[in-house]
């Protein structure tokens, strides 16, 4: 009799381990569990550490609660000036309802891939060449806000959207090239211009104060002459006034015996 009861304990002692084993589960920090009792939604989500299920009865589905970091493939499109580029864009998404996100889509990481893609090429038949390539922080917002409408209804948050490149063709990057040179050369002329009009101001201002005192024009030249000299390879040009080279003839003329004519007496 004492041999029989020791038996069935082992086994009932077996049977509950078995069952103990089978029941258990563990959900990490990261994860919740969604258990399908059935086939049907049963009880609240199971935090993370241990918890037990119905063998054979319930079913145990964990769902990841991490940030997620989805590539969306570049997309072709023209855009609203008719200008045919590549984007291409990054998701980062969060399941915020373990429980929507198993129930209501079959494959929520494909569908928030899917969704990215339609509205990125929505955004582009919406924009300029100018936006997508100068004010992408209000492109990201809107693109966020396109993907973030269904999503809610499957549980799932999306945290931050962002355009990561636009591809254009070579004949549009070289018009773009040929049109930021122009630029820069009309604001090269601009700027010298001004200089020029400012050194203008400046040298007016100048010969008026020499004009007060002429000894300063001599001094003046022969800064400039003393300036110039201090170069071995500059060709010097010194200027002469007209009176002081008649001066210079007229004296060569009575040296050679010719006199200048008198006009004659009336």
């Amino acid at each position: 009799m004492l041999q029989e009861l020791l038996t069935a304990a082992a086994a009932a002692g077996s049977a509950g381990v078995l069952y103990f084993a089978s029941a258990a589960r563990i959900v990490k920090q990261y994860e919740r569990g969604v258990v399908l009792r059935l086939g049907r939604l049963t009880g609240e989500v199971r935090q993370p550490g241990f918890t037990l299920i119905v063998p054979v009865v319930d079913r145990l589905h964990k769902v990841n609660m991490q940030i997620v970091t989805l590539p969306v493939p570049a997309q072709e499109g023209i855009t609203r000036d008719n200008v045919t580029v590549r984007v291409d864009a990054v998701v980062y998404f969060k399941v915020v309802d373990a429980a929507n996100a198993l129930i209501r889509v079959e494959d929520y990481k494909f569908a928030v891939s899917q969704m990215a893609q339609t509205s990125l090429r929505s955004i582009i038949g919406k924009s300029d060449l100018d936006d997508l390539l100068s004010n992408r922080e209000k492109l990201n917002q809107g693109l966020e806000l396109m993907i973030d409408s269904p999503a809610v209804g499957w549980g799932v948050q999306i945290d931050r959207v962002e355009i990561k490149d636009v591809s254009l063709p070579e004949t549009m990057k070289r018009s773009m090239a040929r049109q930021a040179e122009a630029d820069r050369e009309r604001r090269a002329r601009v700027i010298n211009a001004d200089a020029e009009r400012q050194a203008s101001k400046v040298l007016a201002e100048a010969a008026r104060e020499m004009s007060e005192t002429p000894a300063a024009l001599q001094l003046r030249l022969l800064q400039t002459v003393v300036a110039v000299a201090a170069e071995k390879n500059s060709t010097l040009v010194l200027p002469f006034p007209v009176e002081l080279l008649r001066f210079l003839e007229n004296p060569q003329r009575v040296a050679a015996g010719h006199t200048p004519e008198r006009p004659a007496a009336t």
